[in-house]
């Protein structure tokens, strides 16, 4: 089982895809998200927001400002800004 993520930035698709693992930074500290977690929204804050794909290799996203929504194993990341690092 995994999660279903995708990351967009206000104008474009910055990355998508299973992971096992999405850890991001929201004004109230870091949340480590894992397959059934609670359904969840959060203010990002400025910082990465790192994604263990299945493939193992850790993906660097730096966000800036926006949102992050978790339901039934999807999450969303939408940001102001976003961008691979």
């Amino acid at each position: 089982m995994s999660l279903n993520v995708t990351v967009v930035a206000a104008n474009r698709s910055v990355w998508s895809g299973d992971a096992e693992r999405v850890v991001a930074r929201t004004v109230e500290g870091e949340i480590g998200i894992l397959t059934g977690h609670e359904p969840v929204l959060a203010i990002v804050a400025g910082g990465n927001v790192r994604i263990t794909p299945t493939s193992g290799e850790t993906i660097n996203v730096s966000a800036d400002g926006g949102f992050l929504s978790v339901a039934d194993d999807v999450v969303h990341v939408v940001a102001d800004q976003a961008k691979l690092v």
